[in-house]
C-alpha cells in the first residue's frame, strides 16, 4: 500500500497540469468540453499529494463515451466510477508526471464538488491554510491509511460545499462516497 503524502506546494505544478491539458486536448479534440484542474494541486500554496488531479468535462453519456474510447487508445486504464456517478476514473499511463484522470458530465455531482472547493480555496487564503494544515495532520495520523485521512478531510470539506449552496441530499451522498464505510 502506497504511503500518504503531503508535500509543500509545488510551483511546478501548473505547468505540469497544462502539459498533461495539452496532451489530452490533443487526443480528446472536441469531445472535452473542458478540461479542468482540480484538487490541491490547482491551489497556489497549498500542500497537497503531489499527484494532479485532472476532470475532463463531457457533454452527456455518449460523451463518456468517447473519452473512455479515446483515452483507453493511448494508454489510460478506465476503473469505473467507483462508486461516484457522472464521474469514471482512469488509471493513468506511464508518464513523468503523476495524476489522476477524471471524466465527468456537465453538471455532475462529482465536477460540481471539485469546482466548488477547488474555487472557495482559491479565493479564502485564511480557508486553504486551515485546510493544508490539517491535511498535513492527517498525513501523519493515516500515514498508511488514504480512506481515514480521505474521511479525516471530510468535514471541513462539507463545510466548504454547504457554503458553496449545495443541497442536504448532495451533501449526505458526499459524505457517503467519502466515509470509510461506503
Amino acid at each position: 500500500m502506497a504511503l500518504v503524502e503531503v508535500v509543500d506546494y509545488r510551483g511546478e505544478w501548473p505547468y505540469l497540469f497544462e502539459q498533461l491539458r495539452t496532451d489530452l486536448a490533443k487526443s480528446l479534440g472536441l469531445t472535452a468540453l473542458a478540461i479542468e484542474h482540480v484538487g490541491s494541486t490547482s491551489v497556489p500554496g497549498l500542500c497537497a499529494k503531489p499527484i494532479i488531479d485532472i476532470d475532463v468535462v463531457v457533454r452527456d453519456s455518449s460523451g463518456v463515451e468517447e473519452a473512455i474510447a479515446k483515452l483507453t487508445a493511448i494508454g489510460y486504464r478506465h476503473r469505473g466510477n467507483l462508486g461516484v456517478l457522472g464521474r469514471e476514473a482512469f488509471h493513468s499511463p506511464i508518464s513523468d508526471v503523476r495524476h489522476s484522470l477524471y471524466v465527468c458530465t456537465r453538471g455532475s455531482l462529482g465536477l460540481r464538488n471539485h469546482l466548488a472547493v477547488r474555487d472557495a480555496l482559491r479565493k479564502d487564503p485564511a480557508l486553504a491554510a486551515e485546510y493544508g494544515a490539517l491535511k498535513k495532520r492527517l498525513a501523519q495520523r493515516f500515514r498508511d491509511d488514504i480512506d481515514g485521512y480521505v474521511s479525516g478531510k471530510s468535514g471541513l470539506l462539507l463545510s466548504v460545499l454547504e457554503k458553496a449552496g449545495f443541497d442536504v441530499a448532495d451533501l449526505d451522498n458526499i459524505r457517503l462516497i467519502n466515509s470509510c464505510d461506503k
